[in-house]
């Protein structure tokens, strides 16, 4: 399986200093899929985390990986999302789905100031984060101290598990002069309201609801600018140097959660090997292994995930590169980020596809994993951070020499 071949083609999961917490990490997330396996029924009809899933993922560390050293995290490299999140994806989209956001949120709140920090980490170090960052959802305007903000959010996944919320929003000015301002904004959550509107085909366990704030104030340390997170020191800097809390946020989104979709694929393609070695056809009692058509579609699935993971892999790495000296990356760079990572889950996606289509009538018994891993690999390329039309487009302008269209980057 996927997980056995990494790191792969020569890159390394990080500096020579982390290797031993990073394989550490690898050998809890992988001890857990076969249990996640077992209730991934379960999860789709609770439509969120079963509270025991989630003991196991705090109990392995998992949500802290990201988590600064100083209040407890492994503060791991960023890869390490893609590659516990694949591992976790091969038994259960959903859960690897959570474990990916709420993990990621731990990383960006190491770059809000300290103040931030220490209010969250300070009462709880093992608090989960939601968030939504959909920023025309919210309104906010400038007060004394802060910000009132205002706004209703969809998609924001694992929140009733949640302790706190990172919600975005566009900041507006009675000074049309002044412009609008992106920026992120911390709230606990008797400040918001979940409202359960999770009813869906795929991803169905992530309990992914809609929140609503009222009027509330959110002081001003409680936020960050978005581009303070555009690469290169943060607020949270101060206190955390490691260059993982200077990486450029927005840029390598994708990357928090393409690796749900690499291990969705990988298990489909490994599921269907092992159908094909030993299954007869209906109809002429022939074995599928021997079918020509049977052994290319296995090799054209395995080369795009393959390939995905590469691609993946090597964005996350070259970043933290980039950022142990020092060097921001330019526009070019950071759209470049952004295709790349919705072009490698588009390339998820197709292999997903295409072994269901390969896999006849099989693949529409409920009872099989089959349906489920086709509703996933859907489910996660309906997110906005991988439509190739938005992203390619992009990328395009900024290499035609247009200006970039995407305000966070």
């Amino acid at each position: 399986m996927a997980p056995d071949r990494k790191p792969s083609l020569g890159q390394s999961a990080g500096p020579e200093a982390g290797k031993d917490t990073y394989a550490a990490m690898i050998a809890k997330a992988r001890g857990l899929v076969p249990r996640l396996r077992e209730r991934a029924a379960r999860t789709e009809e609770l439509r969120h985390l079963p509270s025991e899933t989630e003991m196991d993922l705090h109990d392995a560390g998992l949500f802290r990986m990201l988590q600064p050293a100083r209040v407890g995290g492994a503060e791991l490299d960023y890869v390490a999302l893609v590659d516990c999140a694949e591992l976790l994806g091969q038994a259960d989209a959903s859960v690897a789905w959570n474990l990916a956001n709420l993990a990621s949120h731990h990383w960006m709140l190491g770059m809000f100031e300290q103040r931030a920090q220490d209010l969250v980490w300070g009462r709880d170090p093992d608090a989960l984060i939601a968030s939504s960052f959909i920023f025309p959802a919210g309104r906010a305007t400038r007060v004394k101290g802060g910000y009132q903000l205002h706004g209703s959010w969809p998609f924001s996944s694992g929140v009733a598990s949640c302790e706190w919320n990172m919600l975005a929003s566009v900041v507006y000015s009675d000074d049309e002069a002044d412009g609008i301002e992106y920026r992120i904004f911390l709230l606990p959550k008797g400040d918001y309201t979940v409202l359960d509107t999770w009813n869906v085909a795929g991803l169905r366990g992530t309990g992914s609801c809609d929140v609503e704030v009222r009027d509330a104030f959110v002081a001003d340390h409680m936020t960050v600018a978005v581009g303070d997170l555009s690469g290169g020191p943060t607020p949270g800097s101060k206190v955390n140097p490691n260059p993982l809390y200077a990486l450029p946020v927005f840029s390598l989104f994708p990357y928090v959660l393409s690796g749900v979709a690499l291990g969705n694929a990988q298990v489909c393609l490994d599921d269907y090997t092992e159908v094909a070695r030993h299954r007869i056809s209906t109809y002429n009692r022939a074995k599928l292994s021997d079918f020509q058509s049977t052994q290319i579609k296995i090799a054209e699935a395995s080369a795009k995930i393959d390939a995905a993971r590469l691609i993946m892999r090597s964005a996350c790495l070259d970043a933290m590169e980039d950022a142990r000296f020092g060097r921001i990356p330019d526009m070019a760079t950071k759209t470049r980020y952004r295709r790349d990572g919705s072009f490698s889950v588009n390339l998820c996606t197709d292999a997903v596809s295409m072994l269901f289509a390969a896999s006849g009538a099989r693949g529409l018994f409920t009872s099989g994993v089959l349906q489920r891993q086709f509703r996933d690999a859907h489910a996660i390329n309906s997110h906005l951070a991988f439509n190739f039309d938005a992203a390619g487009t992009n990328y395009g302008r900024v290499a035609l020499g247009l200006p970039s269209e995407n305000l966070t980057l």
